[in-house]
C-alpha cells in the first residue's frame, strides 16, 4: 500500500507522544495513528512495552500482536524513572499536540510531568489519561486491567449462560473501549483547543468505558426493579433474533422487526403466525421466544445453510453466519471492501491485519509501516526533531536514558 502523505491525512498535522503501555493507552495512540497523526511511543529502554511479547503464537519469537497494536507509531526510548529522561521527556512532550499515557494516577506527578508543569511549556497540550478508574474517586489509585473493568462497567455480569458464571469475551474489550473513548475525548478535546487555544485533561476510566455501553440496565433496575441477567446467545424480549440449527452448522437469524418477522413467516410457509397473538407484536414475541425458536428451529434444521442464508438475504432478512479468522479472509465482501490489508514484515512476511475504520471518503486513514523495532526512531526524534548531537545520544544511551 502506497504511504499517504501527510497533508491528505486528517490528524496529518499532529504530533502525539504515547506513553502508556500494554493494550487501553496504546489503543487509542493506535485509533491517532491510523488517521495519520504522528505517534511518537516512548519505551523503557531495554525491555520496551511488554505488548512486544504478548500473543499466544509467537513465529520467529515474536508476538503477531505487536505489529497491529503498534503500527503507525515510531519507537523511541527513554528512561521515565530518572530525572534525564524527565527533562528529555519534557522537551518532547513541549513539541507534541497530545500526550497518552495510562500510568497510575499521580505517575507522571511523581516525574515531574503533571500537567501544570507541561502546560507551562505547552498551553495546548491535550493530556489523555487512561487509567481504571480515573483520576480521582476512592479508588483511582487502585492498579486496574481490563479484565477488573469489565465486571465493574456491568458488561461480565450479562455475558455467558445463564447456568455459568459470568464470561467475557475472546479479546481484550475494557482496555480496548476506554482507548476508543480517550480517541474520542481526545479528538474533542483538540476541537475545543480551536476556540480556546489551551489544552485540557482527557479522563478515561476503564469502568466508565464499559460502563457507558450498558444501555438501560441503570434505570431498568432504579425504576422497574428489573435485574438484566445473562442471557446466553439472545436478548430478553427481542424475538425472534438467535441461532439456528441447519444441515452443515449454525446461522443467525434476526427478523424481531414487525415487518421483518412478517416476511419469515411467509417464507416459512407459516403465514398465519404473523397474526398469531402469541406473535403479533415485539413484546408478544418476546414473551413468547421460546416457542417461536423452537418453531422457527424445527424449519431450518432440515435446510443446507447456504441456500437458506441465500433466501434470507433475498427476502430483506437479516442473517448470516458466525465468522471466525479464515471465514474473514475468504469472504468476498471483506476482499471487496478492503478491510483486511497486507504489508510486508521483516520476518513474517505477508502480514494481514484490520484495516482502518471508520472509511472516510475525502480523507481516510491508513496503515503506514507495522509496529516498530525498539528505539528503531531514537535518532529520528531526538536527533532530528530536538536536535541533539550524536556524541550526546551516544552519551544518554551509554548511561541508561536511552
Amino acid at each position: 500500500m502506497a504511504e499517504a502523505t501527510p497533508d491528505v491525512m486528517p490528524l496529518g498535522d499532529l504530533r502525539v507522544v504515547e506513553m502508556g503501555q500494554l493494550l487501553a493507552g496504546p489503543f487509542c495512540g493506535q485509533l491517532l495513528g491510523d488517521f495519520g497523526a504522528e505517534v511518537v511511543k516512548v519505551e523503557p529502554p531495554g525491555a520496551g512495552d511488554p505488548m512486544r511479547e504478548w500473543g499466544r503464537e509467537k513465529p520467529h519469537g515474536k508476538s503477531l500482536w505487536w505489529p497491529v497494536l503498534a503500527r503507525n507509531k515510531k519507537s523511541v526510548t527513554l528512561n521515565l524513572r530518572a530525572a534525564a529522561g524527565q527533562a528529555l521527556a519534557r522537551r518532547l512532550i513541549a513539541t507534541a499536540d497530545v500526550l497518552v499515557e495510562n500510568f497510575r494516577p499521580g505517575t507522571l506527578e511523581r516525574w515531574d510531568l503533571s500537567p501544570e508543569r507541561l502546560w507551562a511549556d505547552n498551553p495546548g497540550l491535550i493530556i489523555t489519561r487512561v487509567t481504571g478508574y480515573g483520576q480521582d474517586g476512592p479508588y483511582a489509585p487502585r492498579a486496574g486491567f481490563g479484565s477488573i473493568g469489565e465486571a465493574m462497567g456491568g458488561i461480565r455480569y450479562v455475558t455467558g449462560d445463564p447456568a455459568l458464571p459470568p464470561s467475557r469475551a475472546g479479546i481484550s474489550l475494557g482496555d480496548e473501549l476506554a482507548g476508543t473513548f480517550a480517541a474520542l475525548g481526545t479528538l474533542v478535546a483538540l476541537h475545543a483547543r480551536h476556540r480556546t487555544g489551551r489544552g485540557q485533561v482527557v479522563d478515561s476510566a476503564l469502568y466508565e468505558a464499559v460502563f457507558a455501553m450498558m444501555e438501560s440496565l441503570v434505570p431498568e433496575w432504579e425504576i422497574a426493579g428489573y435485574q438484566r441477567e445473562r442471557t446466553g446467545s439472545v436478548l430478553p424480549n427481542v424475538a425472534p433474533s438467535n441461532v439456528y440449527p441447519t444441515l452443515d452448522g449454525p446461522i443467525l437469524i434476526a427478523a424481531n422487526r414487525d415487518t421483518i418477522w412478517r416476511r419469515l413467516a411467509e417464507l416459512m410457509d407459516r403465514p398465519e403466525l404473523a397474526d398469531d397473538e402469541r406473535f403479533a407484536s415485539h413484546g408478544a414475541r418476546g414473551a413468547n421466544a421460546g416457542v417461536l425458536d423452537e418453531l422457527i428451529a424445527a424449519w431450518t434444521a432440515p435446510q443446507q445453510a447456504e441456500p437458506l442464508l441465500k433466501l434470507m438475504h433475498d427476502n430483506g432478512i437479516p442473517a448470516g453466519l458466525t465468522y471466525r479468522a479464515k471465514d474473514m479472509l475468504s469472504d468476498p465482501h471483506f476482499k471487496a471492501r478492503e478491510a483486511i490489508i497486507r504489508l510486508a514484515h521483516p520476518e513474517f512476511g505477508d502480514f494481514p491485519m484490520q484495516n482502518v475504520f471508520p472509511k472516510l471518503s475525502d480523507t481516510p486513514g491508513q496503515v503506514r509501516s507495522l509496529g516498530p523495532e525498539l528505539g528503531q526512531h531514537n535518532a529520528e526524534i531526538y536527533g532530528g526533531l530536538l536536535g541533539l548531537t550524536e556524541s550526546e545520544l551516544a552519551s544518554l544511551a551509554s548511561d541508561g536514558t536511552l
